[in-house]
């Protein structure tokens, strides 16, 4: 017994029992099964101390649809979660709880330190995991991974372990990026560039055994410093005379070599640079090419120290305003402009991060790019759109060692020791006992841990077991999807191809789609300064999960970002409840019709019901070829053009003749059998999109089955392509959309019937609108339909062609002219109006330059639709003067 559809569309009342209902009966977890086509998908971890914002759902929202698509296609299918344990982000809720109480870590001590992080973990670590739950993601929640468990830590030591036995793996003297307050190294992924407000400093630098100087330009005058050398452009001829002297540094009485460089911009500045290899990433490189000392003039905290006793305990700020008046004192100061210029600070602190010199752990990462470069090269890997792959080349081909260690608590710590007494080292999975050289017991282990990267670099293969050989690697693995921002192709995607193809001999993925980027609907970044962020939870809870999923597919298709406001969500709530109001109304119609009775053979098909079969059909195969295109935009796109432009506006329509009377029996049983059999197909094409929505309504209907995100997805049938009942529907739509247009165009009420006439010599045309003549007038609300030889006075009639039909509308009868000219008119001149602004959007430079392709393209449709518009209407003014 189905139940009954209730009036309205509660997604509150829905969401989370159907939620629950799908993990009760365990629909999302899989086990190895050999007879069954595995297909898998790992999740990008999410931070431990994240909540879901708008690319968590889009991300997830594209993975789920992708997983509930092939799991109904009969794959078994595996969605393995887990979260991310998010080193630096931890590391600083727990500082800044500690800081609130008067404490810090290191009075707190490493153990007490970290019984407090794992509480946090327990207590808060889940809210993630419970929005992608109400997001409807289908994973396998009983899988669930941390990149801290037992298991995984494992894996990650493993790793390290056969990293620096097979001498990947050192430990060097390196320029990377410092964060005084965190007191930690950085990846280049959490230092965010921003271009902020700055000053050029004209300093003299005098020359020596000279009466002469070189003036040099810095935005950085305390780093001065630290300076090794003066550097210029090889081929700049201002300064030819200049190489191979010495310069004396203002404050310190350094000498400082001046040197040619072909990596100095003449541009820059005077086109004379400060070299200062301990502080500046390209000086650091300049440097190591001509030998240059590395002074190193900050401690950890960014404050000058003992190697310049002169500003030693200042901080780098209070040093770079001593260091200037200081400058102003000697008279080498020669001026200071105002210059933009980009600064790198820390996202998660937002402190300006510090270039320095500290002794690290690397791991060599040529031998590994080029195994990385290769398999995306023979197309064993495949990125989506495409253009990304020259991306992944770019930074693959120009990789740096990867500096892995990290100045914190919170993580994987290295699995290092070192002996007091005999300076060995030793890498071990388990803690050793004495030195493995002298026996020492004096051996202590190394206080760093491994960068979060680290971690989530294994993450395909060792969330299944690895370094184990469980049944669950052997199949599932490697995975088939993998989507993700594009933002983290060099931190993690060619890191875990990197990894992949080292530890498992294996790809990690096949596919890679780059999902786009989501800006606001006026084609801006979202932020919170700006005040058009949008949070997707308050939005699920207003709109609905569906609305939100649905919106998000049906903007994402490759290469294209993603303009979105809240409006747009709305109408996509507006799409929700149409199907649920045309079910309802399905439901009602057809309540008496014994379904499981139902011979097909026994039923009369009309025109009508096999051009709904014949559209449905071509839909699924839309659909289908656009899920395996990543084309989640055209996919979302058919599947609504199909529902409410040919299910809802034309073949409802057409049934309700049949359904509302009893003396056909056969043609009302084959009208509400069908209305059912396309709505409950459609239910599950919809599903991977709008999960809980079709759920619900497809356990409401007659089905077969316990849920509908098990049962089999609708498949092309080539049987079911009858373009014969196409051609004739298209005919008779295009006549009805005619009289429609008319009727629409003069504001004539959809109470008022009046009579067509029309005229064709087309024979098999005028056959087809006489049998289906009823039709004509119920949807295009006609007294009659009749064919004429021709119209004697044209001045009083209304004029269409719809294929290849005359259709004669009496428009006197219709209608109050002068009214009438008077509304157009007024129509024209806003029209035209907006028409002109939209137009002066294209004469803007910055506009077509900046503003997102989806923006502009937008646009470029209002601009044709205004353009039809004021044709039409001109027309329109045209007529009804003729009339006069």
């Amino acid at each position: 017994m189905n139940k009954t559809i209730n009036k309205k569309y509660n997604p509150a009342l829905v969401e989370d029992k159907i939620y629950d209902f799908w993990l009760k009966e365990s629909y999302f977890h899989v086990s190895v099964d050999e007879g069954k086509k595995p297909y898998s998908i790992v999740i990008p971890p999410p931070n431990l101390t994240g909540v879901l914002h708008l690319g968590h759902a889009l991300n997830n929202t594209i993975q789920d649809i992708i997983i509930r698509y092939k799991r109904m296609q009969g794959y078994n299918t595996l969605w393995l979660p887990g979260t991310d344990h998010a080193s630096i982000a931890v590391h600083n809720i727990i500082e800044n709880i500690m800081a609130e109480e008067g404490i810090t870590r290191h009075e707190l001590g490493r153990e007490k330190f970290l019984e407090r992080a794992w509480q946090w973990k327990e207590k808060y670590g889940n809210i993630i995991i419970e929005q992608l739950k109400k997001l409807g993601c289908s994973c396998d929640w009983k899988r669930e991974r941390f990149t801290m468990d037992p298991g995984f830590s494992k894996a990650v030591l493993t790793a390290f372990k056969m990293f620096y036995d097979d001498g990947l793996i050192y430990q060097d003297f390196r320029m990377i990026n410092w964060c005084p307050k965190c007191l930690t190294t950085i990846a280049d992924i959490e230092v965010k560039r921003e271009v902020e407000e700055g000053n050029f400093w004209y300093i003299d630098y005098l020359m020596k055994g000279e009466d002469n100087f070189i003036t040099i330009a810095t935005t950085r005058p305390e780093t001065m410093l630290g300076d090794s050398a003066v550097a210029v452009h090889s081929q700049d001829k201002r300064y030819k005379s200049y190489v191979g002297k010495t310069a004396i540094l203002p404050l310190i009485n350094r000498e400082l070599p001046i040197i040619s460089d072909d990596r100095v911009d003449p541009e820059f500045g005077t086109g004379a640079v400060k070299i200062t290899p301990a502080h500046d990433f390209d000086d650091y490189e300049i440097g190591l090419t001509h030998n240059l000392e590395q002074i190193n003039i900050f401690d950890d905290n960014a404050k000058i120290n003992k190697n310049i006793p002169e500003y030693k305990g200042l901080d780098r700020y209070e040093c770079r305003e001593k260091v200037i008046e200081d400058l102003k004192k000697l008279g080498q100061l020669r001026k200071v402009e105002k210059h933009n210029l980009a600064i790198g600070r820390h996202d998660r602190c937002n402190i300006i991060i510090e270039p320095r010199i500290s002794k690290q752990w690397f791991v060599k990462m040529k031998s590994l790019a080029n195994m990385g470069i290769k398999v995306v090269k023979d197309h064993k890997i495949k990125f989506i759109p495409k253009n990304w792959e020259k991306v992944y080349f770019h930074w693959m081909e120009n990789i740096k060692d990867w500096c892995i260690s990290r100045q914190l608590w919170w993580g994987h710590r290295i699995p290092v020791w070192y002996c007091e007494d005999c300076d060995d080292i030793m890498v071990e999975l388990e803690p050793p006992k004495k030195c493995k050289s002298c026996e020492s017991e004096s051996i202590y282990q190394d206080e760093d841990v491994l960068d979060t990267w680290f971690s989530s670099a294994l993450w395909p293969f060792s969330t299944m077991g690895w370094p184990e050989q469980t049944a669950e690697l052997g199949y599932f693995f490697p995975t088939e999807t993998l989507t993700t921002a594009n933002e983290i192709i060099f931190f993690w995607v060619a890191r875990m191809i990197m990894t992949s193809l080292y530890f498992m001999k294996k790809i990690p993925f096949r596919r890679v789609f780059i999902h786009p980027t989501i800006y606001d609907k006026f084609g801006k970044k979202m932020s919170k300064s700006l005040g058009n962020v949008i949070d997707p939870i308050p939005v699920m809870e207003k709109y609905g999960t569906d609305a939100l999923r649905f919106t998000l597919s049906f903007l994402t298709s490759p290469g294209r970002n993603i303009a979105l406001g809240e409006e747009t969500i709305k109408g996509m709530r507006n799409f929700a409840n149409k199907i649920w109001n045309a079910a309802r109304f399905v439901q009602m119609s057809t309540e008496g019709i014994n379904f499981k009775d139902i011979n097909e053979d026994s039923l009369c098909y009309q025109l009508e019901d096999r051009w709904i079969i014949r559209r449905f059909n071509i839909t699924v195969r839309n659909v289908i070829d656009n899920l395996e295109e990543f084309n989640f935009a055209e996919a979302s796109k058919q599947l609504y053009k199909f529902f409410w432009g040919e299910y809802c506006d034309w073949y409802i329509e057409l049934c309700k003749n049949r359904l509302y009377q009893d003396e056909d029996k056969i043609a009302k049983k084959t009208a509400g059998y069908l209305l059912i059999k396309i709505l409950e197909s459609y239910l599950r094409l919809l599903h991977p999109f709008m999960p809980f929505i079709s759920e619900e309504i497809w356990q409401s209907i007659p089905h077969d089955g316990e849920s509908i995100m098990i049962s089999p997805y609708p498949e092309y049938k080539i049987e079911e392509i009858d373009k014969e009942a196409e051609y004739k529907m298209e005919i008779l739509m295009d006549v009805i959309s005619a009289i429609r247009e008319v009727r629409s165009q003069l504001s004539v009420s959809p109470q008022k019937r009046f009579s067509a006439y029309l005229i064709t010599d087309h024979l098999e045309k005028k056959s087809l609108i006489i049998k289906n003549n009823e039709k004509i007038m119920r949807l295009a609300g006609l007294n009659s339909v009749d064919f004429v030889g021709k119209i004697d006075d044209l001045a009083n009639y209304s004029k269409s062609i719809a294929s290849g039909i005359d259709i004669f509308i009496p428009l006197l009868e219709l209608i109050d002219r002068d009214k009438e000219l008077m509304r157009l008119n007024n129509r024209l001149g806003e029209v035209k109006e907006r028409y002109e602004r939209s137009l002066n959007k294209f004469s803007n430079k910055q506009f077509l330059e900046k503003a997102p392709e989806q923006v502009v393209l937008g646009e470029r449709g209002n601009l044709e639709k205004f353009k039809k518009e004021i044709v039409s209407i001109e027309e329109q003014i045209s007529i009804l003067k003729s009339k006069k």
